[in-house]
């Protein structure tokens, strides 16, 4: 039950390993190639976004951060560690619960490190970033970085795009006439979306297992076979380790706690980037650099929030640079937002509780549509 992730839109045959803008710092399209700048004449719009990656690339803000990752792999690295630590020498009492809570922070930090890893951020390769995906969400969190890849990509080539962006076909209408089409029991979720949101945010990580699982025996993801390995020693090891400390009834608590808190967090940085921004159509023409600045919404940041985030707070500066090192994400806000203004497009940033009242506000109007 994907609450801010599809899990179940996307058919295998349209799986794919690269997305339109999965490169876009590689390969500028055409029309954007003879971009002039802005100071010397009008744009034209099929220009704009060439003149921002110019900009962008002149201040070097799509240059490796190796310092950066290194020193946050080992932070999260030595946390999951130390989480795991705590967990063997606490044994079998029920204060393994704050330990369950802790792990669960852990999880979520490391998937943003393979999420990171899915936009070759890191390393800058395909090989070496795909290798740390794996090692960081097939082996530590169980969650497939082939799957979340095929998926994340259609994301980011069609973002809040009725059809085509796998984050808003899941659980969740977006829009009156998604709502329109719930039956039986969709329906009474559709209706109640806004006061349920939250809640089901317990069952997302369950929702993430499942599709990573799925994919890896019915999707043409690459490496199905040593993902699958990878996850099954996840999974293995996993649920060895709780059930030799626990007694059952404790295990299955620490495990409920863990993986609800993961997917509730996880949950929570989805939440504020999309939901309550426009919602397009599957056929909208809209030029590449205003898709995605104006379904989407940044979060005021701060080291506190960029860390608890993972950088998705700059979701704007993301969605136009996939592959940009997170690190650098607040250094391109600035220019990224007086850009907008020069040419006129809307630039949205809120606070990060103005945000989740936004999108939940979006969801019960969407919701109550139905009434």
């Amino acid at each position: 039950m994907a609450t801010g992730r599809s899990t179940g839109s996307a058919a295998p045959g349209r799986t794919a390993t690269a997305s339109p803008v999965a490169d876009v710092l590689d390969v500028v399209p055409a029309e954007q190639s003879v971009a002039r700048s802005a100071t010397t004449r009008p744009l034209k719009r099929g220009s704009e976004y060439a003149v921002l990656l110019r900009r962008v690339r002149a201040a070097g803000l799509l240059d490796r951060q190796w310092r950066y990752y290194v020193g946050k792999t080992a932070i999260v690295l030595g946390a999951f560690v130390a989480g795991w630590a705590a967990f063997f020498l606490l044994g079998d009492s029920w204060w393994q619960l704050l330990v369950a809570a802790f792990l669960a922070a852990v999880f979520a930090q490391f998937a943003f490190l393979g999420h990171d890893a899915g936009h070759r951020q890191i390393f800058g390769t395909r090989r070496a970033d795909y290798l740390y995906g794996v090692l960081a969400g097939n082996l530590a969190i169980g969650l497939s970085i082939g799957w979340w890849t095929s998926n994340h990509n259609r994301h980011h080539a069609h973002p809040n795009t009725e059809g085509a962006d796998p984050d808003i076909m899941g659980i969740l209408a977006h829009s009156d006439d998604r709502a329109r089409t719930g039956k039986g029991f969709r329906r009474f979720i559709f209706r109640h979306q806004g006061w349920l949101f939250f809640p089901m945010l317990l069952l997302e990580a369950g929702s993430l297992h499942f599709a990573s699982v799925r994919a890896v025996f019915k999707w043409p993801i690459p490496n199905r076979f040593w993902e699958g390995v990878l996850l099954g020693a996840h999974f293995a090891g996993y649920l060895a380790a709780v059930f030799l400390v626990l007694s059952p009834g404790k295990a299955v608590v620490f495990i409920l706690v863990q993986q609800g808190l993961f997917g509730f967090y996880m949950g929570c940085t989805f939440a504020p980037n999309h939901k309550g921004m426009a919602v397009l159509a599957e056929d909208d023409a809209t030029d590449f650099l205003r898709r995605q600045v104006l379904t989407s919404r940044n979060v005021r940041g701060s080291l506190l929030v960029d860390t608890a985030l993972g950088g998705l707070n700059y979701q704007i500066e993301h969605h136009l640079f996939p592959s940009m090192p997170r690190s650098n994400l607040r250094r391109a806000q600035p220019i990224v937002r007086e850009f907008c203004a020069e040419i006129g497009v809307p630039y949205r940033q809120t606070g990060l509780f103005e945000s989740y009242s936004q999108a939940v506000q979006h969801l019960h109007s969407v919701g109550t549509s139905l009434r």
